[in-house]
């Protein structure tokens, strides 16, 4: 652990995870965070003190140093002094804060001229992990590998798309079930490790904060830090600036909090924010004449928000006025009139009629003629009209990318997806061996005490040892054992009194899951709950159960029912999710008489909830919630009672109203923009042969034995860590405890105890840090025996690199790239004669103390050896840059001409959106032409 004392402003810094960022400067620091500038890449970065990744700069008498006034000095000594480095000369002296524009040296060639030299599998090690990196950082799956998630084409297409974009500020309206969340992290992740991005907010309600948290880093290992009053307290005096939303890069808090206090709505809206990121957005207010507090905070965090993501139920279901709002957030110059935006609105559904029509290869009508002869040439049109379906097929997509709200919403719906398993309720009817009416009595009081917020939960009584839903249960269990049973009800202390009767009563093997226990202890409950010996009944707390995924069981248990419609949805959520591979299976259990029978009737009469997916559960709770409270809990109401009776006709017409209005707003020209197959299914392809690849898995193994970390091999291509030894090199990617890993998908989603590692994996990016940060075969040397004669060979790694600039996907065109060059001791160059292969196999460790006690090879052939390759690399260079240049222009041109092509049509496509293409351009430009080659290491071969 660094100490605080050891950072003093001015200070000069590498990077040890990214060293292309050049020699930076330390401008700030703070009890907890230093800040570094790095000139050559016009970049900053902020570091943890405790976790800094950062390496001195030092240099050393003999070297050459400049200072700002470009003025050279030789250095003969250096001192200390107050914290910095004082670099004395003949007759003068450069202060490190004021050097100029130096570079560091890595050290491959003093290493090899002192004679310290790794062995040949350490220069193979090197060079295996700066190819993996350049493959890792161009690959095109890189960001959407790396999640602990099935492979939903739908989710992977909208990632795909919104990502790719520059600023993206859209609208993800998946209905319940397709994955918006997924959506949305999978576009942060991608857009992180791209470096797109850096700093990111996450504003959700409060009940949702916690499923987030787990959502991001069980799935993806994206820690972000929750933000709460508490939190930003802690940091006023110690945070940069004063401004605890500076504290950290990856910030999540609830819309609650902000919104109560105007002093860290400032703050937050003072910070800048490469995405602003959502949840829940339909239940931000907005009308013409009145605005709540949360849409003013999220409008003005929206507008110095780069990037922003809304997320939300189907848009149109709180009505036209409130999806305006919306899209205001969004761009709130393109969506300043809401008569315009309901005008458009027509216009749209009128495209979409066609589309359908193209779609199903339906006869156009004259006014849909007439319409698409406004937008293409008529030709086109008849050639459409002739049955040409490739025609047909380009005219379709061509309207697609036209559609005015395509561009910035995007939604699927259950209706057109496939793969959803079917509900199948089973409502059991209770009766209590005796006292019925006082079995009623004592359920009135868990149901008040369940549905009315204020009442303290130890307060709540329970009489479990008798209650009839306990004796129906323990049966149950018994009957289909030993399939697997995940039983949700209200509270932390329901869950643990039934727990408690449960394991006085039976043998069964029970677990429970909720609020209060450490994320460690639910991984550990939900693997034993997924193992095939393990336990049969998870028990889950209403808040313990969000934000997991129990897909693998097919039984669902309601000890009681929840009284809001989205609270149920939700439970039910938990198996009834798309990638379920069998029927679900509701069981619910009630007293009769009870109010628990009252809700389950309205529920299954008027909503047919517990089958159906349902839409609109918060607009019909606003409509009927005060009148189902008052029957449920009136001990003179009957389950049979005329004005329960009335509600339940009521509610059940509303709702078809409401469904027949959600159907008929459907925009079907929107679901098919949300969607393309082709595309989506080709993303699903590359990824599953990245799954496959034994590449990373062989990669990881020999990292791990370089270093000595002991790895016992399990099934299912998984291992568990030991921690490293006492007397072995720390490894901190491994915890005290050690580690269980996979390299296997499937497995990985059955046990989320277990970390699934592919190339986005922050352990892997662990493992190529601690090779590149060691030294590791920087400098090395070997014998070849059974050369054709004997001499010196030399096989260098140089690699191009490119200055790291936020925003700028230089990976895409042009990584860091690793060029391997073979020389003979005339400097003659001999890549070709000499295959990497061929030198790991025949390779073999030797003493280089006789070489270098030879004067003639070490002043006049090693050198001479070293710039034939310099040179080499430099003509090398020189290519690759020409080539990244072309790859990149090419790409480019086309991706802004589009923008202004389709600009014209479609209103869209946003000025900043062209001028952050065109000056993206304009920036990889000069990253590509200013890209230096670095020696990284030099291994020298004796032939024998």
């Amino acid at each position: 652990m660094k100490n605080i004392e050891q950072f003093y402003p001015d200070q000069r810094y590498t990077s040890q995870g990214e060293p292309e960022l050049g020699v930076g400067i330390l401008q700030d620091v703070s009890p907890r965070k230093v800040k570094i500038y790095f000139p050559g890449s016009h970049e900053t970065r902020v570091y943890a003190v405790e976790s800094a990744p950062l390496r001195r700069v030092v240099f050393r008498p003999g070297d050459t140093i400049e200072d700002v006034n470009n003025h050279t000095l030789l250095i003969q000594s250096v001192e200390l002094e107050d914290g910095l480095y004082v670099y004395y000369g003949k007759d003068q002296k450069i202060s490190e804060a004021e050097l100029g524009d130096v570079m560091v040296h890595y050290g491959a060639t003093d290493r090899l001229f002192m004679g310290d030299v790794d062995a040949p599998h350490a220069f193979a090690l090197r060079r295996d992990t700066l190819q993996h990196e350049y493959n890792r950082r161009i690959s095109p799956v890189r960001g959407f590998v790396g999640g602990r998630i099935d492979l939903i084409p739908h989710q992977l297409y909208i990632a795909q798309e919104v990502s790719s974009r520059y600023a993206p500020r859209v609208l993800l309206s998946d209905q319940v079930g397709l994955g918006k969340t997924i959506e949305a992290c999978l576009i942060i992740h991608r857009l992180l490790l791209s470096d797109r991005i850096s700093r990111v907010l996450i504003i959700v309600p409060e009940s949702l904060l916690h499923q987030w948290f787990v959502e991001l880093l069980r799935r993806f290992y994206m820690w972000f830090h929750i933000f709460d009053e508490a939190r930003c307290a802690s940091l006023d005096d110690s945070a940069i600036e004063g401004n605890p939303f500076l504290d950290d890069q990856l910030i999540i808090c609830s819309i609650e909090f902000l919104a109560g206090s105007e002093k860290r709505a400032s703050q937050a809206s003072s910070a800048p924010w490469d995405m602003l990121v959502v949840d829940e957005a339909h239940h931000l207010e907005w009308a013409v004449d009145q605005v709540s507090p949360e849409y003013s905070v999220v409008e003005q965090l929206s507008q110095v928000a780069q990037g922003l993501l809304l997320l939300t139920a189907t848009p149109e279901q709180f009505g036209f006025e409130s999806h305006f709002a919306r899209l205001r957030l969004l761009d709130p110059h393109r969506y300043s009139n809401y008569n315009d935006f309901i005008q458009e609105s027509m216009d749209h559904m009128i495209t979409a009629d066609i589309v359908d029509k193209l779609h199903a290869e339906k006869d156009l009508d004259a006014k849909a003629i007439k319409v698409l002869e406004s937008y293409f040439l008529k030709d086109r049109i008849q050639s459409v009209l002739h049955g040409d379906r490739t025609a047909r097929n380009h005219l379709i997509e061509d309207l697609l990318d036209q559609h005015g709200p395509g561009r910035v919403i995007f939604r699927n719906t259950r209706s057109a997806m496939t793969d959803f398993p079917k509900r199948k309720a089973h409502l059991i009817p209770l009766k209590a061996k005796k006292e019925h009416d006082r079995w009623i009595e004592r359920l009135t009081k868990e149901f008040d005490h369940d549905v009315k917020s204020g009442v303290k939960s130890n307060e709540q009584k329970f009489w479990f040892k008798e209650d009839p839903r306990v004796r129906w249960l323990l049966t149950m269990l018994k009957e289909i054992h030993p399939e697997k049973v995940l039983l949700i009800c209200t509270s932390k202390e329901k869950v643990l009194a039934l727990e408690a009767s449960l394991t006085k009563r039976s043998n069964l093997k029970t677990i429970v899951f909720h609020e209060d226990l450490t994320i460690v202890q639910r991984d550990k409950n939900a693997a034993w709950f997924t193992e095939q010996d393990g336990a049969q009944i998870l028990l889950c707390s209403e808040i313990g159960s969000e934000g997991r995924n129990f897909q693998f069981a097919h039984h669902l248990i309601l000890f009681d029912v929840p009284f809001h419609p989205e609270l149920l949805e939700q439970r039910i959520g938990r198996l009834d999710r798309i990638g379920q591979t069998e029927d679900i299976h509701i069981h619910i259990p009630y007293l009769s008489g009870s109010p628990q029978h009252k809700l389950i009737r309205w529920y299954q009469e008027g909503l047919n909830a517990f089958e159906k997916n349902l839409e609109g559960g918060h607009k019909i709770f606003n409509l009927f919630g005060d009148r189902l409270l008052h029957l449920s809990t009136d001990s003179s109401t009957a389950a049979s009672d005329p004005e329960l009776e009335k509600l339940i006709t009521e509610t059940a017409h509303f709702h078809k109203k409401l469904q027949k209005r959600l159907a008929d707003g459907r925009d079907r020209l929107l679901e098919m923009n949300s969607y393309r197959p082709k595309i989506a299914q080709e993303i699903v392809k590359q990824i599953k042969k990245e799954d496959s690849d034994p590449t990373l898995e062989q990669y990881f193994t020999t990292v791990l034995r370089h270093f000595e970390i002991e790895m016992e091999d399990l099934p299912s291509r998984t291992y568990f860590l030991h921690p490293p030894s006492v007397t072995a090199v720390p490894f901190p990617a491994i915890p005290t405890e050690g580690i269980y890993v996979t390299f296997d998908r499937k497995h990985a989603l059955s046990r989320e105890d277990i970390s699934f590692l592919t190339w986005d994996h922050p352990m892997t990016t662990a493992c190529i840090d601690r090779v590149f940060s060691s030294g590791t075969g920087s400098a090395s040397f070997g014998v070849l025996r059974g050369a054709p004669s004997p001499g010196l060979l030399m096989e260098f790694l140089f690699v191009l690199e490119t200055s790291r600039k936020q925003g700028a996907s230089i990976g895409r065109f042009l990584p860091n790239t690793p060029l391997r060059i073979v020389v003979d001791h005339a400097g003659n160059e001999v890549t070709k004669q000499y295959p990497m292969e061929a030198f790991d196999k025949k390779l073999a460790p030797g003493p280089i103390a006789p070489l270098l006690d030879n004067e003639h090879i070490v002043e006049t052939i090693l050198p001479k050896m070293m710039a034939a390759a310099t040179k080499i690399a430099d003509e090398w260079s020189s290519i690759e840059r020409a080539t990244g240049l072309q790859r990149m222009n090419r790409t480019l041109n086309h991706e802004i001409e589009r923008l202004k092509s389709l600009q014209k049509t479609n209103k869209n496509i946003r000025p900043e959106e062209i001028k952050i293409a065109v000056d993206e351009q304009i920036t990889l430009t000069s990253l590509i032409e200013n890209a230096r080659v670095r020696m990284d290491a030099i291994q020298l071969i004796r032939m024998e």
